[in-house]
């Protein structure tokens, strides 16, 4: 038997009236709504990093991994005005979402290495703009352009985009998130290295472009790059940060490791203000080139998890190779990125009598760094031996998102004490020894977390146990005698046969 499974017989402890578990964490990599590792299916430029992935595989191999990012230019979506290559999004997002996994989507207006990321066809109708090249600012003969990013017509076209995208992608629950990329080089809300606006200009087109997605996509949760306060620029509030707050727009760090050391990243103490109540999202630099330069140390890829409470991490390299070459710390991340729910203790009484109430009592802890940011309840699930649904018993006192955040060993706990009553009036009861299973998810039962937990039934409900059911009938109860497929049967001798 292995070791977990065997200290997960251990902790059972049963006695005459009740049985008691503390089931230990298994280290599993729990695949969850609003957390995971991210995969860079386009990184803007098209070819970056799933052109080599065969068209089956949805990195069902890579531990942890729950969302595949798609952040393109403009111009690739809409190469002709009103004609929409969806498909470009849609054809790799039906593989992740085959899986089970979420998607986000960035699409950016401005990127270096084309002429235009905003489609030509916008600038062709009069939109203003500036050519540039990288790195040098404004250029007579530059190779990229630039929109002016309030320009009415380059803005008359863009909503014209964003609401077809809403139309597709807003409220959509295969959707995780959505970038506000279309202001600045590569969608990052700076342009320091392109058209280089005034500081009045940047401060109107932050706010601007933070509106427009807040009025296409009120349904999504939106995130906005940290560079909107300067590339470079440390401290914890600022203007324009504490403006996407007060709009539930999180934000994302793209500069992660993208230099060594002391200058790993820069906006930890902004994300204190984001991560107690919205996810924030870390984007390593290219894995590959980070490591040639030598600013690559996977110590600091999972000190910034900590730092920044961080909910999701990219992969921002070719996926396999990316997990050959740091399994070691993708496995520790696992462990601490986003929510992480433990059940530490759960006793229940081992024989409930049907139709009256009984306690179960529950300590519950969350070993991520992140809250849950949705509602999540317990529940308890009573099953035959055929694994048929008993009994649905759902806990809605405690909400999972309450939990306070803590280490991986030391979490702070919460107890709860529970009532549950089964087979009162209806469904029909019959008494038995049974399984007995928790999950957390919907208020109505459905499970939806995974938990680190073994014993998963193949829908995230985990076996706990056995429960006796005891039979008592009560005034307006009616329990069959005969087996329940004898009532399936209608006698020919009935007048209504």
């Amino acid at each position: 038997m292995p070791r977990t499974s065997l200290l997960f017989f251990l902790a059972l402890v049963c006695t005459a009236q009740a049985a008691t578990i503390r089931p230990q964490d298994n280290g599993a990599a729990l695949v969850n709504p609003g957390m995971g590792w991210t995969m860079h299916f386009y990184s803007n430029f098209a070819a970056h990093f799933g052109s080599k992935m065969e068209p089956s595989d949805a990195l069902e191999a890579f531990p942890g991994e729950s969302t595949v990012y798609l952040r393109v230019p403009w111009s690739y979506l809409e190469p002709k005005e009103d004609e929409y290559n969806w498909a470009l999004f849609d054809t790799p997002a039906q593989r992740w979402i085959a899986a089970g996994k979420k998607v986000a989507l960035r699409v950016s207006a401005s990127d270096n290495w084309i002429p235009y990321s905003t489609p030509e066809w916008v600038h062709k109708a009069g939109a203003e703009g500036v050519w540039y090249d990288i790195g040098k600012g404004p250029h007579a003969d530059g190779k990229s352009w630039d929109p002016v990013f309030d320009d009415p017509t380059f803005l008359f076209h863009l909503k014209d985009f964003l609401k077809a995208m809403s139309e597709r992608y807003d409220g959509n629950p295969d959707i995780a998130f959505i970038d506000v990329g279309t202001y600045g080089l590569w969608g990052e809300a700076h342009s320091h290295m392109s058209s280089r606006p005034t500081e009045e200009e940047h401060n109107r087109y932050v706010k601007l472009h933070i509106d427009l997605h807040k009025e296409y996509f009120p349904n999504t949760q939106l995130v906005i790059s940290d560079d909107v306060v300067g590339h470079d620029l440390p401290g914890k509030k600022f203007p324009l940060s504490e403006y996407a707050r007060e709009r539930d727009v999180t934000i994302r760090d793209d500069s992660i490791l993208v230099q060594p050391g002391k200058h790993a990243w820069r906006h930890d103490e902004m994300a204190q203000v984001f991560w107690p109540d919205l996810p924030v999202i870390l984007e390593h630099g290219h894995y590959g080139e980070r490591a040639k330069r030598g600013a690559w140390d996977p110590e600091l890829l999972l000190k910034s998890v900590e730092d920044y409470h961080a909910s999701y991490m990219s992969i921002h390299w070719w996926p396999h190779r990316f997990l050959r070459e740091n399994r070691a710390i993708i496995d520790r991340i696992n462990q601490r990125m986003g929510y992480r729910l433990q059940l530490k203790e759960l006793t229940w009484p081992d024989s409930i009598t049907r139709g009256k109430a009984f306690e179960v009592q529950s300590i519950w802890a969350n070993a991520g760094v992140a809250p849950l940011y949705d509602d999540a309840f317990m529940t308890l699930t009573i099953k035959d031996a055929k694994g048929g649904l008993v009994a649905v018993l759902s806990e809605e006192h405690l909400n999972m998102r309450t939990l306070a955040v803590g280490s991986l060993d030391e979490a702070p706990t919460t107890a709860q004490r529970s009532k549950f009553t089964v087979g009162y009036i209806a469904p029909t009861t019959l008494a038995g020894d049974y399984d007995l299973y928790v999950s957390v998810g919907r208020r109505d039962g459905t499970p939806v977390i995974a938990l680190p937990l073994d014993g998963d039934d193949g829908q995230r409900r985990y076996k706990l146990g056995r429960i006796s059911i005891q039979a008592e009938d009560f005034p307006g109860q009616y329990f069959p005698v005969e087996p329940i497929e004898a009532h399936h049967q209608v006698p020919h001798d009935r007048p209504d046969a």
